[in-house]
Parts: C-alpha cells; structure tokens; sequence
C-alpha cells in the first residue's frame, strides 16, 4: 500500500465533513430566512411548543432534581478537606445556573426531541409525505422545520429557567437533611452568590441548545434514507450531532461569557 492511499482516505474523510457542515449550516440558514417569509403556521408552532416543551418537562425536572442533590454531596466532601463547607449553596447555584443546568437540559431534549423530530420527519419522507406537502404547494422547511426549530429555541430556555430552580431546590434540601445546615443561612447564601448574568448566561445557553436540538433533527430527517434503516441511522445521527453540538457550543459560549 503507497503512501497516498491512507492520505487519499483522510482528505476525503475531511472533505466530506466540510461539505456536511456546509449542509447543515446552509439547512440552519434557510430556516432563519423562512422565519420572515409568510405564511406562518401557527398550528404547527403550538403543537411543537407542547411536544418539546411541556412534555419535555418532567425528564428536565427529575435530572436537575438530583443533580442539585449529588452536586450538593459532592461540593461538601470537597470542601470538607479545606474547611470549605460554607460553600456548598453558592457553587450549587452558579453551578447549576451556568452549566449543568443549560447543558444537562439541553442533553436531555436532546435525547428526547431531536430523536423523535427525525424519526418523525424521516417517516414522512420515506412514506412520501413530504413529496405530498411540495404537491399541494406547501413548503416543508416552513411547515415541518421552522415551527419546531423556533418552538425549541423558545421553550428550552424555559426549561432551563424550570431546571434551574429544581436543581438548586434539591440541593437544598440535601444540605438541610443530610448536611445540617440551617434552612435560612442556606437560602440567604444562594441569594447573597447568584448574580443576574449567571441566570441570563444560562437562558442564552439554553435557546442556542434548542436551536440546535431542533435543526438537528429535522436536517437528518429531511436527509433520511429510504427504509426503516434510513430512518434509525437518521435518528442516531440527530441524537449524536445535537449532542456534540451542545458540549462544543457551551464551551464557546462560556469562553465569550466568562473568560474576561
């Protein structure tokens, strides 16, 4: 085997990586634009706002809950080593408040919705739905992308604002029945530490990860394969390019919020 066979693999390998971000990026563009071009469905939005909102909510809730619980124990036994308990309520709150909150959440939408957006749409694609819709001069990005892409991007932060508030609230109530501390001393801390801009961070946070949850989805369902492999590959892939997505745009996003 020569030299430029392994080479010949890599450039196409990095080729073929451009070109889908170049697609997906394109994909992302043409929803922006069709966001300021009637008609609008407002149907469509409202059923997206129920799906990937409300009934997001319970997993959302339940993962912040003992979230907040474990960091509270794990922030304690770390203090702990430096006389460092007193600690415990503000790192809970900004800790919750800027990452694990926005990024948990995110990551189980996520799992939730982008999953279910391409399955959904990859469906109606191989049943030729899709084909139906441009027939009777309806076009899908604005039907089927755009009321879920702007959904997301509306709802998840609420979502984190809702996980947020959980999460903090589990901590609480582990340092007060595990970890002793005074119900009133414990509250005062967490007020006294959490600033504005670490709930605004994480509400910026949480609508750029429903942006990308959502045109995840819907890119690899419009892009499905025909057949019920095509719509599994199209649904494992939106689940893992969200994902991904989600930890790369929360370190860059953190970098130009905090980095100064």
């Amino acid at each position: 085997m020569s030299l430029a066979t392994p080479l010949a693999t890599l450039g196409r390998t990095v080729l073929s990586a451009l070109a889908l971000i170049g697609r997906v990026a394109l994909f992302a563009l043409s929803t922006v634009t069709h966001l300021v071009r009637p008609p609008f469905y407002g149907r469509e939005f409202l059923h997206a706002l129920v799906q990937i909102g409300w009934l997001s909510l319970p997993v959302v809730g339940l993962t912040a809950l003992f979230t907040g619980g474990a960091l509270a124990l794990q922030i304690y036994a770390g203090g702990s080593r430096f006389n460092a308990e007193s600690v415990v309520p503000s790192i809970v709150a900004i800790g919750m408040a800027r990452e694990l909150g926005p990024v948990l959440g995110g990551l189980m939408v996520a799992a939730r919705v982008a999953s279910s957006i391409a399955a959904e749409i990859g469906t109606m694609k191989v049943t030729e739905q899709i084909d139906a819709l441009v027939t009777l001069s309806t076009h899908p990005m604005k039907y089927l992308t755009l009321p879920r892409v702007l959904a997301a991007t509306l709802a998840v932060p609420v979502l984190v604002a809702v996980g947020d508030s959980i999460g903090i609230m589990g901590g609480y109530l582990v340092g007060i029945t595990r970890l002793e501390f005074n119900a009133a001393a414990y509250l005062k801390n967490t007020a006294d530490f959490l600033e504005l801009w670490d709930v605004v961070s994480g509400l910026i946070k949480g609508a750029v990860f429903g942006f990308i949850v959502a045109t995840m989805g819907c890119f690899h369902g419009m892009h499905s394969g025909r057949g019920a492999q095509g719509v599994g590959r199209a649904t494992k892939s939106a689940v893992v390019a969200a994902s991904v997505l989600i930890l790369a745009a929360n370190y860059i996003l953190t970098e130009l919020f905090f980095s100064a």
